[in-house]
């Protein structure tokens, strides 16, 4: 100890004599000897350990800048003693003073400095003295941590302090990628080390990047991941450093760390990873249930980043049937199916197809029973959803897991519209490739054809006729442009005509020819058209498509309204009571309802535009957010049962769509007040509903009531149960689980907040 003392002893007196000198002296010779004194003891390990901290907290706020011909060698002195010193404690000590220093000349050395510092590669230095063995033996945790977290969080820390004024040195955008150049650096300087036989630790580095990553700034991997992706490609040592790298990524912060170069990756992720997968619980976790179960909000391309990346390997192989096993189960859950989003339920089913796609021949048949239950349960239950999308998502995967178990005589197959989801999902199951490639070969399109002997050989398009053919091109053709084809029929010219051709014919044309003149006949011939309108009402809804007619529907649908709003009453009673009656298909059932809701818009204009006919329903149906039933036609089979409150949950969601637009075509009318408290008490025994399209109808219907109520009725008419209601579309438009739900709830409540707020504003006292 006294040996040690009389060491420190010189030292600590110089330093002590120099840092007097700075503080209290103002002759810039004194100033100049006692830094280039300070300087010299950068080299002193003895006085970068105990002394140098105290030093630069004196240089900082030192006045040693004044108007002396020295003042230029003062301040290339000062800065040297920032840039030569240990970075992690000039680091620590200019961000803590930037952070805690109002306007001054200090705070403006301070940052001028720390620019210089960053762009003289002093963060470079840093990294790689903790990757060195031994050069941060020496740090507590608690110092450790600070540095990591100065080092992570440094954009914060200066513009939160700065705000407008920050240097674009300090921002985001450019520190992160200063930031991971310095990573690199520590990282190939770790290669050649290693190449020497010299030891180092990458755990420091890794905590770095899992500080950056956790605090949501993972575009660091913009840079990383495309560099360590080429250095890994032909270089063994690279991969280990890189893979060792992510093995120390501390466990809170491997989630973000992963995600984030999952998504910075097209390819390489087994290279850089390993088998990470494999010997981290975590890691193990989020790439194998949290990214394709608990979240849906990335790409397709993270997917098959990520299922390509469980292929790539025997070992990870293991964890790709497991994951089809889970991925099944979800799939197939009833559940889940009226619980969940569209887009999360997407997000699952292209999952699976990826999973089955990369699965080998034996793999199948080991998994065939898991598929095969997968399959019979997914597609049923989205076949009896209402909404369209999920039908048909069912029915696409539903083909594919057919096909790729290759069941005889059990091949699934759908009639649907195709659109750019379904080509989509069915280019999931084209052999993807699991090769860990940078470069992908694109095959350019031919275009030629090529002959059998390599030759190449024009198209049919270009070759010339024989002569033998070509011998009647001298003939003229006769000029038929403007020949009509004779027809065998005459149009009805009487309502009853008309009536007797639909009930009777089997002439396909005569048919096409009385639904033709049918709605215009209804309108011109109103007396005629009453005498028979529920019976020919029951003619239409019974009609079906025998011979293929152009616009059928189009046609049946509008001879219906003209039927509806010609003969109101007695139709709407035949409407309603065939509505609920047995024996029906559900296309019939949703005729009705198109039929009552498309009359209620023509019978709600104004008396001058009735005869323009019903215009499309989504004229008047600008609150419904939903066009889920819109091609319920093509997707669902007939049904002849009647379970309003139980399977037939299409159904009962298009008629509280319908009815909501009754209310909202009742806007002008006497009787809107009861309508509403009617509604009301009709929506609210099936506001829980498990199905999607049955909730977005009751709220769509609130919506209406709102909408179309009179404001001073409804205190009047609904009193308490305001509240209640209040209450549900809150948490309805908080926690439920479809998007459209949330939307309508939200548009409700501002509806009837709206109306409350006009309805309870006090009039000013007159005085």
């Amino acid at each position: 100890l006294e040996k040690q003392t009389y060491f420190w002893a010189p030292v600590r007196l110089q330093v002590d004599s120099c840092l007097r000198t700075l503080s209290a002296s103002r002759d810039p010779g004194e100033i100049v000897h006692a830094l280039r004194t300070l300087t010299r003891n950068l080299e002193d390990g003895e006085f970068t350990r105990l002394h140098y901290t105290h030093a630069i907290q004196v240089l900082v706020s030192a006045h040693c800048f004044g108007g002396s011909c020295d003042d230029e060698e003062i301040k290339k002195l000062w800065c040297e003693m920032f840039l030569r010193g240990p970075p992690d404690q000039t680091l620590l000590l200019l961000l803590d003073t930037i952070s805690s220093t109002g306007e001054s000349a200090a705070l403006e050395r301070c940052m001028s400095v720390l620019e210089k510092f960053l762009s003289a590669g002093r963060l470079q230095v840093l990294l790689w003295s903790r990757c060195e063995v031994g050069g941060a033996c020496s740090d507590s945790p608690q110092l450790r941590e600070t540095i990591i977290g100065h080092l992570a969080a440094l954009p914060s820390i200066t513009c939160n302090h700065l705000h407008t004024d920050t240097p674009d040195a300090f921002l985001p955008q450019q520190y992160y990628p200063l930031l991971a150049a310095s990573i690199l650096d520590s990282l190939e300087k770790t290669c050649c080390a290693l190449r020497a036989g010299q030891d180092c630790s990458l755990g420091f580095v890794a905590q770095v990047l899992g500080k950056v990553c956790i605090q949501g700034y993972t575009q660091i991997f913009e840079t990383l991941a495309p560099r360590l992706s080429s250095l890994t490609r032909v270089d063994p040592l690279w991969q280990r450093v890189t893979q060792r790298l992510l093995e120390k990524v501390p466990e809170r912060c491997t989630e973000c760390v992963i995600t984030g170069l999952i998504r910075s990756l097209t390819a390489a992720v087994s290279r850089l990873m390993g088998n990470l997968v494999v010997t981290n619980k975590k890691a193990q976790f989020v790439l194998t249930h949290k990214l394709l179960l608990q979240q849906y909000q990335h790409t397709t391309a993270l997917l098959k980043s990520v299922l390509g990346y469980l292929a790539l390997d025997s070992e990870r192989r293991t964890l790709l049937k497991q994951v089809l096993r889970s991925v099944c189960q979800v799939w197939c859950n009833s559940s889940a199916v009226k619980h969940t989003s569209v887009e999360q339920q997407l997000y699952v089913s292209k999952a699976l197809l990826l999973c089955v796609a990369l699965l080998s021949h034996s793999e199948i048949q080991e998994l065939r029973q898991e598929m095969f239950q997968c399959m019979l349960g997914g597609v049923q239950c989205r076949l009896d959803s209402s909404i369209e999308r999920i039908r048909r998502m069912g029915m696409i995967v539903g083909e594919c897991l057919s096909h790729k178990l290759d069941t005889p005589g059990s091949q699934l197959k759908f009639q649907y519209e195709a659109d750019e989801e379904t080509r989509e999902l069915k280019s999931l199951m084209e052999s993807p490739s699991v090769e860990d490639e940078d470069d992908e070969q694109h095959l350019q399109p031919e275009s030629k054809v090529e002959g059998s002997a390599g030759q190449s050989v024009p198209s049919e398009a270009g070759r010339g006729s024989d002569s033998e053919l070509d011998s009647d091109d001298d003939l003229t053709p006769y000029d038929m442009s403007a020949d009509q084809e004779k027809k065998k029929s005459a149009p009805p010219r009487y309502v009853r005509d008309c009536l007797e051709a639909l009930i009777s014919s089997d002439d396909a044309e005569r048919v096409e020819l009385s639904l033709q003149q049918a709605e215009a006949l209804f309108r011109k011939n109103v007396k005629a058209t009453q005498e028979v309108s529920v019976q020919f009402s029951k003619v239409l809804l019974h009609l079906e498509d025998r011979y293929s007619t152009a616009h059928f529907h189009t046609l049946r649908q509008n001879a219906m309204v003209a039927l509806t709003v010609t003969d109101v009453k007695p139709v709407v009673d035949y409407w309603t009571t065939e509505f609920y009656s047995l024996n029906y298909s559900l296309r019939q059932r949703m005729d009705i309802l198109e039929v009552l809701a498309l009359s209620a818009q023509e019978l709600s204009e104004p008396i001058i535009n009735k005869h323009a006919g019903a215009q499309p329903i989504s004229a008047v149906t600008a609150l419904e957010q939903c066009d889920d039933i819109t091609h319920w036609r093509r997707s669902q089979p007939p049904q002849v049962t009647f379970d309003l409150l139980g399977s037939d949950h299409l159904v009962l969601g298009r008629l509280l769509h319908t009815l909501g637009l009754l209310m909202h075509l009742a806007i002008n009318a006497p009787v809107a007040s009861q309508m509403g408290r009617a509604l009301l008490d009709f929506v609210w025994t099936v506001r829980f509903h498990t199905d999607q399209m049955v909730r977005r109808g009751v709220v769509f219907a609130v919506c209406g009531v709102f909408l179309s109520m009179p404001g001073e009725n409804l205190l009047a008419e609904l009193g308490d149960d305001l509240m209640e209601t209040r209450a549900w579309l809150a948490d309805v438009a908080e926690n439920d689980c479809d998007a459209d739900c949330r939307s309508l709830a939200v548009q409700s409540l501002m509806l009837l907040d709206k109306n409350l707020k006009t309805q309870l504003q006090i009039p000013d006292m007159e005085t």
